[in-house]
């Protein structure tokens, strides 16, 4: 067996920055997979800027050669930036001490990666009652984009699945609630003039700001109104406007201002109605008042990330399973959001159980502890067994 820290330093070793490919990770793992007689599912993607990226899917069939069904264990292979962090060491190369691991993405969540690629020989030899599968995506950390796209091609490949563990990094807590994701962006067009004829211009930054306050009061609402589930560290739905840019110069009415706002709701709140009583603001009570202005006045509104939140029964079977296998039982949830929530919304049962804290994820000087790596190996060496005994 490889240890999983030196799976760890190869993949940690892959720049997968969000905005680059993927592709020489994936196939890394590729040609693993194939070592250990198993040839995976590629769902590929090219985007708009010439980056080619791919999701995997892999599995390692019942002792029935059934593929259908069993348990799915998913992470993504992206990482946020490091630029404009102040790192002590190459984030890049993987470095110990005092018993941590540090470099980008050994949290979030190549540790958890790491674990499975050194489990492969012992999966590929065990004698499973249920399957076991791979799922490794890409474009998490920018909106959750490639777990969906790899989730819709499902049905083309014959792929199902009935329960799923996310390893984003819980300190090996058995998750079963998070919030969901939703960020927006709009742009306001006005009209440009010279700040001494005001009336000749529509100031694009004063519709932005009604919104603002708007949506301040909004986000003020959820805070006293609820509703409220104290399983989460924030008991409410937050909300906020989080990015603005517009104007050009203090004597021009400015023609433009983008702002991007989100909100993270609790996952048994619908996230529909929410959207659609900030669409009503937006095109029923702001546009009107600009087009009167202007006939050219208007904005622009893009959803940028939609991700699901996740509410997993408490007596869910693999909530059941993965605290058999050595996750911690917890009730609390999180507020940070994952794939989790997509698997569940396509009927696999999920949740999130990973080695790591998310309080490093993100940060410079990022790391995994060594004996976060040991429990997680640990726990997957007991849901082979137990995949071996037909309990998934």
């Amino acid at each position: 067996m490889t240890p999983p820290v030196d799976w760890l330093t190869r993949l940690v070793a892959f720049d997968t920055t969000s905005h680059r490919s993927n592709l020489d990770l994936i196939d890394c793992v590729a040609d693993e997979l194939r070592r250990h007689g198993v040839e995976p599912v590629l769902f590929p993607h090219e985007q708009a800027n010439d980056v080619r990226k791919a999701n995997l899917f892999a599995t390692f069939p019942a002792r029935d050669g059934r593929t259908t069904g069993g348990v799915v264990l998913s992470g993504h292979t992206d990482v946020v930036p490091v630029e404009g962090q102040d790192w002590d060491s190459d984030p890049f190369t993987v470095t110990e001490s005092a018993g941590r691991l540090y470099g980008r993405g050994t949290a979030d969540m190549k540790g958890f990666l790491a674990v499975i690629m050194s489990r492969l020989e012992a999966i590929a030899a065990a004698d499973l009652a249920d399957p076991l599968h791979l799922a490794f995506s890409y474009d998490e950390e920018v909106g959750l984009l490639g777990a969906q796209r790899m989730i819709d091609g499902f049905g083309e490949h014959g792929i199902t699945a009935d329960s799923c563990i996310v390893g984003e990094p819980t300190g090996m807590r058995v998750v079963r609630g998070h919030k969901s994701i939703n960020l927006f962006s709009v742009r306001f067009r006005g009209v440009a003039a010279h700040s001494s004829l005001t009336p000749q211009g529509v100031n694009a930054i004063h519709y932005a700001g009604r919104f603002i306050d708007f949506y301040r009061r909004l986000a003020e609402q959820w805070r006293s109104d609820g509703p409220f589930d104290e399983a989460y560290p924030v008991a409410f739905t937050t909300g906020g406007v989080n990015l603005v840019s517009g104007g050009i110069a203090g004597n021009t009415v400015p023609d433009a201002c983008e702002l991007e706002f989100e909100f993270r709701a609790l996952g048994t709140v619908d996230t529909a109605p929410v959207v659609e009583r900030i669409r009503a603001f937006l095109f029923e009570e702001l546009e009107p008042q600009m087009q009167a202005e202007h006939e050219s006045a208007g904005f622009d509104l893009v959803v940028k990330a939609q991700g699901p939140g996740l509410e997993t029964d408490p007596d869910a079977a693999i909530a059941a399973l993965a605290e058999a296998c050595g996750g911690h039982r917890t009730d609390g949830k999180v507020t940070y959001g994952t794939e989790a929530g997509i698997f569940h919304n396509a009927g696999i049962e999920t949740v999130v159980c990973g080695p790591g804290e998310i309080a490093v994820a993100h940060a410079a000087n990022e790391y995994v502890e060594l004996e976060q790596l040991e429990a997680c190996g640990a726990f997957l060496d007991a849901l082979i067994v137990k995949l071996g005994q037909g309990r998934a």
